[in-house]
């Protein structure tokens, strides 16, 4: 490893690479000429010993696991951090030839030349990203708890028999009566796993309701819409963060990975499918929503009237497509519920129509 860095001048550029144990770094002058590199490990102590007796710096690094907390370091030694978005930057395809060393030299002559070519990104907050981090760990219980479900209920099927229908919460005591005697040694203790996963799952939802109700209240007014609850709208507050980095709130579609891709030349412009930057859990959560309001039990009002005026067109995957155009739409409505303060009406867009033709 290198030995804490000689100091250089404030107008330098560096790249830093991280990985997981060590990182790459890499620095040009205000000219473009190399000025240093080094290997440093990935622990907050060395990026103190090599960049905490430093001007302030820019420090181009790209999003990843490690880029929240050492982006937060080196802010607070007083350096510029850049945080680039790879998918952005590269697309579907990566550069031929790349390694730590050559990451490194990119981002820090792309951070020197244009910080638009890195297209930027903001972390979220340390106590929000600890607060998503709850509902990111409901997610993954809730998953576990689906797998053991339907093993449970393929097993009993494979011997002739049948669990009969319930909810999730209630699987672990109706499969205990139905469970036939033989398969009884394999599955009880499966059993006393759902049963305690989904006592986790309650745990986690008595969080989730002290968060809204303590921290983010403006999650309670989200909740208007049919089909958007606790889980929903903490999930969009925390995501999304401030409401007023969007100039529009059309713009929060494409933040969710909501809109198609975009890849037109001269007369060529093909219908593609959705992006799906941004964050996946958030978006699973507005489809599945858009897919309550679709489906039986939905109200009526103008999200879902959008959703079924698609589903009429006919073709394959319309279903989809309006499912995931609602959702859209109710990123949108959720944006401006924050921002407005004003209370949801169901039916807007049709009252308006209504006017117009009196």
């Amino acid at each position: 490893m290198s030995s804490p860095a000689m100091q250089l001048p404030s107008n330098v550029t560096v790249g830093l690479d991280l990985g997981d144990k060590t990182s790459r770094v890499y620095a040009v002058s205000a000219a473009g000429d190399r000025l240093r590199e080094a290997t440093i490990f990935t622990t907050a102590a060395d990026l103190t010993r090599y960049f905490g007796q430093q001007p302030r710096w820019r420090v181009v690094l790209e999003v990843g696991t490690h880029s929240p907390w050492v982006s937060r370091a080196l802010a607070a030694l007083g350096h510029e951090v850049i945080v680039a978005n790879p998918s952005a930057m590269y697309g579907r395809k990566r550069r031929r030839k790349r390694n730590d060393r050559l990451d490194a030299e990119f981002l820090a002559r792309q951070g020197r030349a244009d910080l638009q070519l890195l297209y930027p990104i903001q972390h979220r907050t340390p106590a929000g990203q600890q607060h998503l981090e709850v509902l990111r760990a409901r997610d993954q219980v809730v998953r576990v708890r689906t797998k053991l479900i339907n093993h449970v209920r393929g097993a009993v099927k494979a011997t002739g028999g049948r669990i009969s229908r319930c909810s999730t919460d209630a699987f672990a005591k109706r499969a205990a009566l139905e469970v036939p005697d033989i398969l009884q040694p394999a599955v009880t203790p499966l059993l006393g796993l759902i049963a305690e996963l989904t006592r986790q799952i309650a745990g986690f939802d008595r969080q989730i309701e002290r968060l809204i109700a303590e921290q983010y209240p403006v999650a309670q007014r989200l909740q208007q819409p049919a089909g958007v609850g606790p889980l929903t709208a903490l999930a969009f507050v925390l995501l999304v963060e401030d409401p007023g980095r969007f100039a529009k709130s059309r713009d929060v579609g494409a933040y969710f990975g909501l809109v198609p891709r975009l890849d037109e030349s001269s007369s060529s412009q093909p219908q593609l499918r959705i992006s799906k930057a941004g964050d996946e859990f958030g978006r699973r959560l507005l489809v599945s929503a858009a897919q309550y309001m679709l489906g039986p039990f939905g109200l009526e009002c103008d999200l879902r009237r959008h959703g079924e005026a698609i589903a009429q067109r006919g073709g394959k995957n319309a279903k989809k497509r309006a499912a995931v155009a609602v959702a859209r739409k109710l990123a949108v409505v959720l944006h401006r519920l924050w921002i407005s303060d004003r209370p949801y009406e169901p039916d807007y867009l049709q009252s308006r129509r209504h006017q117009h033709a009196t």
